[in-house]
């Protein structure tokens, strides 16, 4: 009974070899081989959330361009003709039993926005009266006028930062939005980065599970050999069997782990459905860095203040809440306003010339006259005429207008103590991500140490336990030690290198490190 037993264990081990020996590997398909770089390249071409975030810039730049258009000159064109007749109640009205009068009236002009709040405009009006009312000395009649006019803010709305409030917001919110990209595909590369050793990690876990198993099933055989020959008892074969069955459930969590981790890079490189038919699983190629970094704080501290996107953000949002502080400020002025108006009208037509009085009607000759002639006038200065003015307007309550610059010096208030806050924690996160460099290496070594010591006493115990000095027990608790000890080992190379990224994702640096222009990202 003993031997049946023994032979099914040692044939159900055989079994469970090769799945515990990477049985991913026996699937079919291909694998999709990646270094750190492939993958942080395809993120920022596919990474949807990068993707989305591209808009924010192009909704700003359209915003500016919007707000920009106010200096676009305008043009304004106007015509009208009319025909009224109305009855003739005199002989003195007109000749025949109606009077009719026929006009035409058109005008032109050109208006620009100026930086100093004010506006400049050109216009050009005409009109022609054609009537048959009698004692006219000129009909058909021709008007046209040239006008210069300039208006301009003196204290409420003066001056070009009051005058491009809206274009200077704008322009502010767009490099917001593309500080705020930027900092969006550091969080991308940081976040790719980490993943990526989260996969080298699970990948590197699942062998030392392996190894963890095959020394479980190697002395699993070995005592069932000695319990053959008399040597051990059926108990010890027993701890040996539940240690290998332990250790196969560890294997079947990392082997999960190691598809989660594949997942995560699925996701941030966005991989289609068509690429991932028939893929077997992802492959990191690179392996965790060991170098020593040493770091300056005070340098480190210094690219932070230089280089943070969050601080950028905070600064630009300061410098609005400037602006719309003067704004404010300057809606509490009164309005006086200057107005200049130049102007040269022409005037032209067919002069008639009467035989006695234009009441009688007898027409002696007539002098033609076109409507060229009265813009020629016009545009030749013929007579000049000007006028300056200034409007005062002062409003007997300003409640709305104090409320909001109270609000506007409470919002700069709030803002300069947020970004000295926000100073701060940076100062406290760059100490944090120096001495946390600092830690994981040391750690690095410290477990390095202890796994080598692991080996060597797993070593030592199973030299013991061959002379009978030792026990299953304890040979099976340092093997444990040992796979504790590689498990550590690996995870403080990844912590490490994990912490190296964290201080470039603090300092501002990530993008430069990796060679990575923001310009390419847009492309």
């Amino acid at each position: 009974m003993f031997k049946r037993r023994t032979i099914f264990l040692i044939a159900l081990v055989l079994v469970l070899l090769p799945l515990a020996n990477g049985g991913q590997d026996q699937a079919p398909g291909k694998n999709l081989s990646l270094t750190l770089n492939d993958v942080i390249a395809r993120a920022l071409q596919k990474n949807l959330a990068l993707l989305a975030a591209v808009v924010s810039p192009q909704l700003s730049e359209a915003l500016v361009r919007l707000a920009g258009e106010k200096y676009y000159p305008s043009f304004a064109f106007s015509y009208s003709d009319q025909n009224n007749k109305s009855a003739s109640f005199s002989w003195l009205d007109a000749l025949g039993a109606q009077v009719t009068t026929l006009a035409m009236n058109y005008s032109g002009q050109v208006s620009q926005q100026l930086p100093t709040g004010g506006s400049f405009a050109v216009s050009v009006t005409g009109s022609t009266t054609n009537t048959n009312k009698k004692a006219q000395t000129i009909n058909p009649s021709y008007q046209g006028q040239l006008q210069f006019t300039f208006n301009q803010p003196l204290l409420q709305g003066f001056g070009p930062k009051i005058a491009n409030y809206n274009i200077i917001v704008a322009r502010n919110n767009l490099d917001i939005s593309e500080i705020s990209f930027t900092k969006t595909v550091q969080d991308t590369v940081y976040g790719v980065t980490t993943s990526y050793w989260s996969l080298v990690y699970a990948i590197e876990n699942l062998r030392v599970q392996q190894m963890a198993l095959q020394l479980a099933q190697d002395f699993l055989v070995k005592n069932q050999r000695s319990v053959e020959i008399g040597i051990l008892s059926p108990l010890d074969v027993m701890s040996a069997e539940a240690e290998v069955a332990s250790r196969e459930a560890n294997i079947i969590a990392a082997e999960a782990a190691v598809k989660n981790a594949e997942d995560q890079i699925k996701m941030l490189i966005n991989l289609s459905d068509e690429e991932e038919k028939g893929l077997r699983s992802v492959v990191a190629l690179d392996k965790p860095k060991l170098e020593e970094q040493k770091v300056d704080l005070d340098q480190a501290l210094l690219l932070a203040m230089q280089k943070r996107t969050d601080l950028q953000i905070s600064h630009l949002g300061l410098k609005s809440n400037e602006l719309n502080l003067s704004f404010t400020k300057n809606q509490l002025l009164p309005s006086l306003t200057l107005n200049a108006r130049y102007w040269s009208p022409g005037v032209s037509g067919t002069q008639i010339v009467y035989l006695g009085s234009p009441l009688d009607g007898n027409v002696l000759y007539t002098v033609p006259g076109t409507g060229t002639q009265a813009l020629t006038d016009a545009f030749g200065f013929k007579y000049q005429n000007w006028s300056v003015s200034l409007n005062l307007s002062v409003p007997l309550s300003n409640i709305i207008s104090r409320a909001a610059y109270a609000q506007a010096k409470l919002n700069m208030d709030q803002a300069l103590l947020n970004l000295k806050n926000q100073e701060r924690q940076v100062v406290l996160e760059i100490r944090n991500a120096v001495r946390s460099v600092d830690t994981t290496y040391k750690q690095v070594q410290a477990f390095r140490v202890a796994r080598e010591l692991a080996e060597k006493k797993l070593s030592a115990e199973e030299e013991r336990l061959r002379v009978g000095l030792s026990t299953n027990y304890l040979v099976l608790q340092y093997q444990r030690d040992l796979t504790i000890a590689r498990g550590s080992e690996l995870q403080a190379i990844i912590n490490y290198n994990n912490a190296q990224a964290a201080l470039d994702r603090s300092t501002g640096t990530i993008l430069e490190k990796r060679n990575i222009k923001i310009d390419d990202v847009l492309k």
